[in-house]
């Protein structure tokens, strides 16, 4: 199964992935080598994501994208009312309307829950919304929050932490040199997640391809 993962970040969403050949698409080099340790068999390309979709779209089973959140999330309360005023990165809808048009595999579009009603109405699962052309069955998954600003203190910020690390999600690398770290690890989708999407994906391609060799045996 050829998978395009666009905005890949480090991988939160690949984490537990099986079984697939997996091409990234990072802007970041310094995240995209972080991803490339983490998943040393998948392609990593550095580019920027929304223009490689439109080049290459066609040639993958599966598209997951993940394009940047900070415009569309809540903290656009707070960020307005400190005199921080701008416009929703619409590309997230560009995407969104280009798949659901053009794309002939599946595909996933998430990001977080916006500060508005959102244009087209989307899967929720925790703080995340989620557009695809296939079922995405509801899925129970704890939240996690280990970046700066998430929990109340430091101390239930040190217990999300330590939960993830004790899921296997390899957090360990906080310790990593990178200036943007914590929003790094804070963007990332719950693994989880990610794989349940991907499987809710790949059974409907499965059910395809069965279908269609019974048409042609």
């Amino acid at each position: 199964m050829k998978v395009l993962n666009l905005y890949s970040g480090i991988g939160g969403n690949r984490k537990f992935w099986t079984d697939v050949e997996v091409t990234a698409v990072e802007i970041n080099p310094e995240i995209a080598k972080i991803y490339q340790d983490f998943f040393p068999d998948d392609t990593v390309v550095i580019a920027d994501a929304h223009q490689y979709l439109l080049e290459y779209y066609k040639e993958f089973d599966f598209i997951w994208s993940s394009p940047p959140c900070p415009t569309h999330s809540r903290i656009n309360f707070f960020l307005n009312s400190k005199g921080i005023i701008r416009y929703p990165d619409m590309s997230l809808y560009q995407e969104i309307l280009f798949l659901r048009t053009f794309c002939k595999g599946k595909f996933c579009v998430e990001n977080v829950r916006a500060y508005y009603e959102p244009l087209i109405q989307p899967i929720e699962i925790n703080r995340h919304w989620f557009w695809a052309n296939f079922n995405i069955t509801k899925i129970k998954v704890r939240e996690y929050s280990i970046g700066k600003m998430c929990g109340k203190n430091q101390t239930e910020r040190r217990k999300n932490l330590e939960w993830a690390k004790s899921k296997s999600y390899d957090y360990d690398l906080i310790n990593i040199k990178l200036k943007n770290k914590h929003n790094c690890l804070r963007n990332l989708v719950n693994p989880e997640i990610g794989l349940h999407i991907l499987e809710c994906a790949r059974g409907i391609i499965k059910s395809q391809d069965i279908t269609q060799k019974t048409i042609f045996d």
